[in-house]
C-alpha cells in the first residue's frame, strides 16, 4: 500500500469509471468520480459479459451479486434472419465452458451491473461520488492535475482517469481524432419475458444475421425481461448527413421486410422512440500523457458486434490497479506498463469487432456461402475460436 493515499479523479461514472474507482480504492488510493449526468445511471438495456469480464468481477468480490440479477444462457446461437435456419451455436452454459474459462458467461441489464458497482463504491470510504459535474478542463500542475467543471467547481488530484466514453473530452488531451460512423443504426428495448416466451428461445442468446442487418435477443434481470436489439445499414447514410436524416424507423421496417416471421414478430415489439448510431474510433498508440490516462470507451471505443465494450472496460480497471501496485505507485512506470499490456489487446478486439460485423452483414453471395458452410460445420462445444477473447490472462485452456 502507498505510504500516503495516492489520489485520482475519474472522469465518468459509467461501468468503466465505477469499476476503475473501486479497483483503485481497493489498493489504497483515494478516488473522486465526476459524472456529468444529474444522477449515476446507465442508458441502454442489456449487455453480455464473457468469462474474461466475469473473472474480473469475481476478483472484485462482486460475481455472486451479479449472478443474483444476471442470466446464464445455455447457448450463443447464430441464425439466418431470412430463412430462419440455425447456422451455428456455442454452448456457454454448464460446467464444461465454465471450467475451461474459470468463470461463467452471463447476460444482464446494464442498470443492474451499474448499481452493483455503485453500491460497492459507496461502501468504500476512499471513493467520493459527485454527480452533475461536467468536466470542461484538465490542466497539469507540478504536483498533479487540476480539473475544472462547468459549474465552476475545481478539484486537484495526482492523476486523472478518463472514463468518459466514445465522445471523451479527456481523450482530446492525448490525441486529436474523429469518431468513425459506419452507416448502421440501431433500435433496442426490453419487454416482459411473458410476451415472447411462446415463440422465442428465452434460455439462449440469439443473433439473427442477414445482408446489412442483424437482430440480437436475450433475457436479462433474473430472466424477467427480454432484451432485443435491431441493427441495419442505412441506404440514406452519407458521411456529411446529419444523423436525423438517416437510420429512420421507415428504413428499419424496409431493411427487415425480407426476414422470416419470427424476426418480424420480434421487430414489432421494439420501440421506435430513439435510435443509436453504430460508431467507434481507430486504435491509437498512446493512452497517457503525464498523469492523465484513458480507459474503456474513452481509450478504445468499439463496435458492439463482439459484445466486448463493457468487458474490455472491466479488464482495463483491473489492469490499471494491478500495474500501480506492481510498480509501487510509480505512476509513470505504471501507466507505461498498463498501455503496453492493454493497447494490443483492445486494438485486436476493436479490429475483430469490425471484421465480425462485415461477416455478419455481408451481402456477397460467395462470401455468404463460404461463411454458412464454415458455421454449419462447427460443433457447439468447440471453443477454440474464442479462446483468444475469453481466456485473456489465463493459462491456455486445455
Amino acid at each position: 500500500m502507498p505510504s500516503q493515499n495516492f489520489s485520482f479523479i475519474v472522469v465518468g461514472g459509467g461501468i468503466g469509471g465505477l469499476a476503475s474507482a473501486l479497483a483503485l480504492a481497493r489498493i489504497g488510493c483515494s478516488v473522486r468520480v465526476l459524472e456529468k449526468a444529474e444522477i449515476f445511471g446507465e442508458i441502454g438495456a442489456g449487455l453480455e459479459l464473457g468469462p474474461n469480464a466475469t473473472r474480473v468481477l469475481q476478483k472484485m468480490g462482486l460475481l455472486e451479486q451479479v449472478l443474483d440479477y444476471a442470466v446464464q444462457p445455455n447457448r450463443l446461437v447464430l441464425k439466418h434472419a431470412l430463412s430462419g435456419i440455425e447456422l451455428s451455436a456455442l454452448r456457454v452454459g454448464g460446467s464444461a465452458f465454465r471450467d475451461r474459462y474459470q468463470a461463467p458467461y452471463v447476460v444482464m441489464h446494464r442498470v443492474d451491473l451499474l448499481n452493483i458497482l455503485l453500491d460497492a463504491c459507496r461502501r468504500e470510504s476512499l471513493v467520493t461520488l459527485d454527480a452533475n459535474k461536467e468536466v470542461v478542463a484538465v490542466e497539469p500542475l507540478d504536483n498533479g492535475q487540476h480539473v475544472t467543471c462547468a459549474d465552476g467547481s475545481a478539484y486537484w488530484a495526482q492523476a486523472v482517469v478518463g472514463a468518459d466514453g466514445l465522445a471523451s473530452r479527456v481523450r482530446e488531451l492525448i490525441i486529436s481524432d474523429k469518431i468513425v460512423t459506419h452507416g448502421f443504426a440501431c433500435y433496442r428495448g426490453t419487454i416482459p419475458i411473458e410476451q415472447v416466451r411462446a415463440y422465442a428461445e428465452v434460455n439462449d442468446v440469439v443473433l439473427w444475421l442477414g445482408p446489412g442487418l442483424h437482430l440480437v435477443q436475450y433475457p436479462v434481470h433474473r430472466g424477467e425481461v427480454y432484451n432485443q436489439v435491431a441493427v441495419f445499414r442505412s441506404p440514406l447514410y452519407q458521411p456529411d448527413k446529419d444523423v436525423m436524416e438517416w437510420g429512420t424507423p421507415n428504413e428499419l421496417e424496409d431493411a427487415f421486410r425480407p426476414t422470416c416471421p419470427l424476426v418480424k414478430k420480434a421487430l414489432s415489439l421494439i420501440g421506435r422512440e430513439r435510435k443509436w448510431i453504430m460508431s467507434d474510433r481507430e486504435p491509437i498508440s498512446r493512452w497517457a500523457v503525464g498523469t492523465v490516462v484513458l480507459m474503456g470507451d474513452a481509450a478504445h471505443p468499439m463496435l458492439q458486434y463482439l459484445a466486448q465494450g463493457a468487458c474490455q472496460a472491466l479488464e482495463d480497471a483491473a489492469c490499471l490497479a494491478d500495474k500501480l501496485r506492481a510498480q509501487d505507485f510509480d505512476v509513470g512506470r505504471a501507466l507505461t506498463s498498463y498501455e503496453m499490456e492493454r493497447m494490443p489487446r483492445t486494438a485486436a478486439v476493436q479490429r475483430n469487432a469490425r471484421r465480425f460485423g462485415d461477416i455478419l452483414h455481408t451481402g456477397d453471395d460467395l462470401t455468404i456461402q463460404l461463411r454458412n458452410r464454415v458455421l454449419l460445420g462447427r460443433s457447439d462445444e468447440d471453443c477454440r475460436d474464442v479462446d483468444w477473447l475469453y481466456a485473456y490472462g489465463m493459462e491456455a485452456p486445455k
